[in-house]
Parts: C-alpha cells; structure tokens; sequence
C-alpha cells in the first residue's frame, strides 16, 4: 500500500542528485568538465535557470567547482557519496514524517466519527428506552470495589460480563470510548452495553472483580 503525503523534491535538486550520482559512480571524473549549462538544460528538458539552480546546490555541496567562462569542473567524488547518502537518509525522514501526519489526521478522523457514533447511540437509547433491547446501563465503581487501579484489559471486563464498556462518567466529565489501558477509580460511573442478562455479571465483577 502507497502512503499518502509523499512530497516530491524540486527539480533542481532531482537534477543535482542524477548528476552527483554519475559523479560518485565514476561515470564523470574528478578534474573534468562537464556539459556546459545550455547543454544540460537540454538534456534534462529544464530551463538553464533550472541547471543554473542544480549546479549552485552541488557546488554549495563542494561537488563541483562552477568557474564563469570555463565552464563546471568536477571537485570531489568524495562529496558526492557523502550528498547522495544524506539526501537519502533526509529523504527517508521527510517521507514518514509525511507519512505519521497524515496517519495522524486519519486517527482523528476516525475518533471524532467514533465520538459521533457513540453520541448518537446515546441519544438513540434515551429515546428509545423501553423499546431497544440493547440499552445503556449504568453501574458506579464503589470505594471498595477489586476494579479500583486496575484496567479494563486487566480484569478482563468484556470476557467474564458480555458488556462493552462505552463511557465512563468521572468528576462530571464524560470520557468516550475509554481504551482497554483506562483505569477503574472510585465512583467512577461506567456506560455499558449489552444484552439484559449482563446486569449479574457486571455486578459481580464490580463486588469481587
């Protein structure tokens, strides 16, 4: 699968790098000339500005040497392989720091249709109370309830009851879809789903856990 959010580089810097990769391979010699700007221009099909652009990066990089009316030497196969490794390793970085924004923006996507979802189910069992056969129920976590400090995971909530844990209402606040690492506390309020016959069983696990 391609991931999204891949940034291609410039041009210029696209150019640089086939150039510093014929340089590094031993495919154009340190001390030679190469093809002057208007030549390279059209072999890559760019502009001279463009080559102009490409060739200032490699010689920021000491790669090559650009002198006015001689044309470009060749300085440093050396810094070639040195710029062709960086670029790469930067390129490697750029590319799944793209890649964890967008997965980034994807999850909060999907949380905030989760959060809708759950809202929605909310609304749905309140209106619907005494007619759906799959209600929201209440249970609070006493003071001296087993569940306190321990996560949902951890006392395998959903295995012993059936019950899906939706909400959890704490100090007025009302946390959503609460992950299997959340902690029970004290009085916490816990929103739960299932069929009729998970009331014994989520009491029980409340009372002994």
């Amino acid at each position: 699968m391609q991931m999204k959010g891949h940034v291609e580089a410039p041009i210029y810097a696209q150019i640089a790098l086939d150039i510093a990769a014929c340089i590094a391979k031993g495919e154009l010699r340190e001390g030679t000339k190469i093809l002057g700007r208007s030549m390279l221009a059209s072999l890559y099909n760019v502009s001279p500005e463009t080559i102009r652009r490409a060739l200032r990066l490699l010689e920021d990089m000491e790669i090559v040497d650009v002198i006015a009316g001689s044309g470009v030497i060749i300085q440093s196969r050396l810094k070639a392989l040195e710029y062709i490794d960086k670029y790469s390793t930067g390129k490697d970085l750029r590319d799944l720091k793209a890649d964890i924004y967008e997965l980034l923006k994807e999850r909060e996507q999907m949380n905030q249709k989760i959060s809708e979802k759950i809202e929605y189910m909310f609304d749905l069992s309140e209106r619907l109370r005494h007619t759906n056969p799959i209600n929201i129920m209440e249970f609070e976590i006493p003071l001296k309830s087993p569940l306190i400090g321990k996560m949902i995971s951890e006392v395998q909530f959903w295995q012993k009851t059936g019950a899906t844990i939706v909400g959890i209402k704490r100090e007025g606040k009302l946390i959503l879809s609460p992950g299997p690492y959340a902690c029970f506390m004290p009085l916490d309020i816990i929103l739960v789903i299932g069929d009729t016959g998970i009331l014994k069983r989520v009491e029980r696990i409340i009372d002994e856990g």
